[in-house]
């Protein structure tokens, strides 16, 4: 069945048509995620299927009777609204109390608010999962959703996912969450010059497909330059036959050079980070950290010992409130620990993005900001200067001299994270780096990232890109610890559905001992050897016992790094030999070996390491 229809519609603000000539339809059943770059055109198709906003040009046809369910990108509520009035409205309690669908919802979105809360003062977060239970009480044929994940974390997220891929309903999402539109989605819609290109299947198989038609594309491109040059070469033959030549001839050629297709925007991998770091990057020892004064004085973190180790890569998970942005701030010195103590290794050139847009001159240009900090930068054997720099991160050089004050949140997002990287860190803590970026400039970050040779650590809600860019997962439980996960986002969800991440410590009950990590050597932040104190019934184990075992730890961690580096090398000499089919093989069977050896080793490693904690 039919539910919506859009003939012709055309929608443009400016010169430039959002959508030119669009026809497609939605039917029951239907589950389509909407890709493109910020200011393509997404919100306004869903806008205008909506019919919140009425076409230029074309028709919207809504079928009878449809029960239409619309969340906007941003939360409006009544300045009086409790989240009883906005989600239940005047339902009698024995009423909702007997709907399955609406105790599913209040029980997985808002069951840690009070439904007589006022609305006003609350988080971004907590009226987000209001507006979405708003969204979602009802029986819907259709639900369109304009970045439904904004503002949760990634609890929500996956609780979010999986309501919807249980219920029958039709689904049209707007979001940059490529994880989610994996999850829930089954059709694509790319939103690009005023087209809608659709693509069968979720965000993976979107970009597949997409691959697949960009070499088509460039093996008909090949064709037609071959055509090219030849129809150039008979145009040149000399100026006695250019007289006579068919004029059909000459038309061709002409419609050739005219189809000649722009240079497309590229983002290029690069390092950044030139300085090295040496083998400490950031102990933390013993530390506690306390929030606030007198009676909304609170511990975020009790003893805590970390330790981050050069070229890891770790993805810092945790409840709201736990303190994932608080433990950066420790690194970076602006939180300093009431006891314990931080080392930063001698070598160490910290950036840190946060979630706060930092404060610029919006009167200077995108150009300026970025040249004050460093004017060209050497890249591989190649100088680079800002400009060219700034372009490869998606600002054209017109775009260059807008004023600061004129870009949207997205473009200040790339240009703040741009000054830091000019800055040339070697360690880098990215707070919700993904927020009011689409999936084009994220996969473009993500490549930048990529080949970036320093020390990471990224708190995000958005799981493609942390699962994406990091090595090791780390969460903060509530304990006041940071607890390596082997398991990464997946053991998270399961530990905090299953109810056995650790309770927040009090004093009269000392906070569990997680496990310890794995060696840096193979890439992880890891939780130092050192845990909570064991309790008084615990057996402490004998000296000299305890001394052989951590020298046998030590001796584990540099076979592992030693493997590491093998590992690495190896992988250079494939890159290196990539036409030799016979070298591949015998390259290939060498690191499966190492690879091999390297999870024995660390396997041995963890299990003495438990023995140890």
């Amino acid at each position: 069945m039919n539910l919506i229809n859009l003939e012709n519609v055309a929608k443009a603000y400016g010169p430039q048509p959002l959508l030119d000539a669009v026809s497609l339809g939605l039917d029951e059943g239907d589950r389509v995620g909407v890709v493109g770059r910020n200011g393509g055109g997404k919100s306004t198709l869903v806008s205008v299927i909506a019919r919140e906003t009425e076409p230029d040009a074309g028709r919207v046809t809504h079928a009878r009777g449809l029960r239409l369910g619309i969340l906007a990108q941003r939360d409006e509520f009544p300045e009086d609204a409790t989240v009883r009035s906005v989600v239940l409205g005047d339902r009698a309690e024995h009423e909702w109390a007997g709907d399955v669908l609406a105790r599913d919802v209040l029980a997985g979105l808002i069951a840690d608010l009070d439904l007589d809360a006022p609305l006003a003062g609350m988080s971004g977060g907590e009226r987000r999962r209001v507006a979405l239970a708003r969204l979602l009480v009802p029986e819907s044929d259709l639900l369109l959703l304009d970045e439904p994940t904004n503002h949760l974390d990634i609890e929500a997220i996956d609780w979010l996912a999986r309501h919807l891929k249980g219920r029958r309903v039709a689904l049209l999402i707007v979001t940059h969450d490529r994880w989610f539109l994996d999850e829930v989605t089954e059709r694509t819609w790319e939103v690009v010059d005023g087209r809608v290109e659709r693509y069968e299947g979720g965000y993976s198989a979107y970009v597949l497909a997409k691959a697949e038609r960009s070499r088509i594309a460039a093996a008909t491109e090949a064709k037609r330059q071959n055509l090219l040059r030849k129809e150039l070469a008979w145009l040149r033959r000399g100026p006695q036959a250019r007289t006579s030549k068919p004029k059909f001839r000459v038309d061709a050629a002409q419609a050739l050079i005219a189809d000649e297709p722009p240079l497309r925007d590229s983002v290029e991998l690069t390092r950044f980070a030139t300085a090295r770091l040496g083998k400490t990057v950031y102990d933390v020892e013993d530390a506690t950290v306390e929030l606030g004064e007198g009676d909304a004085q609170r511990t975020i973190f009790e003893r805590m010992t970390w330790r981050l180790g050069p070229g890891d890569r770790v993805g810092l998970v945790g409840v709201n409130g736990s303190g994932k942005s608080t433990l950066l701030r420790l690194l970076d010195g602006s939180v300093p620990p009431v006891s314990g103590k931080v080392v930063q290794g001698k070598t160490v050139q910290l950036a840190h993005l946060s979630q706060n847009l930092e404060d610029l001159d919006p009167s200077r240009r995108v150009l300026e900001s970025v040249e004050e900090i460093r004017r060209r930068i050497t890249v591989g054997k190649r100088d680079w200067t800002a400009s060219q720099l700034l372009e490869r991160l998606g600002f054209q050089s017109d775009r260059q001299w807008t004023p600061v004050g004129d870009l949207s949140g997205g473009e200040r997002r790339r240009l703040q994270l741009l000054r830091l990287l000019m800055g040339e860190p070697n360690v880098l803590l990215l707070d919700e780096p993904t927020n009011d970026l689409d999936i084009e400039t994220l996969t473009e970050v993500e490549d930048l990232l990529d080949g970036w040779p320093g020390t990471l650590v990224v708190v995000s809600h958005d799981r493609y890109f942390l699962e994406r860019i990091t090595d090791h997962v780390v969460a903060l439980l509530g304990d006041g610890r940071v607890s390596l996960l082997p398991g990464g986002v997946d053991e998270y969800l399961e530990r905090r559905a299953a109810g056995t991440a650790p309770k927040p410590a009090g004093p009269d009950r000392p906070a569990a001992p997680e496990r310890t990590a794995a060696p840096a050597g193979r890439g992880a932040g890891r939780v130092a050897d050192t845990v909570a104190p064991a309790s008084a019934s615990a057996k402490p184990k004998a000296g000299g016992q305890d001394w052989k075992a951590r020298k046998e730890l030590d001796r584990l961690e540099r076979r592992l790094e030693k493997l590491a580096g093998q590992e690495a090398g190896l992988h250079e000499q494939l890159a290196a030999h990539a036409t030799d089919y016979t070298k591949l093989q015998e390259l290939d069977g060498r690191l499966k070996e190492i690879q091999a050896e390297a999870a024995r080793v660390e396997e041995e490693w963890l299990m003495l390491a438990e023995d140890i904690g």
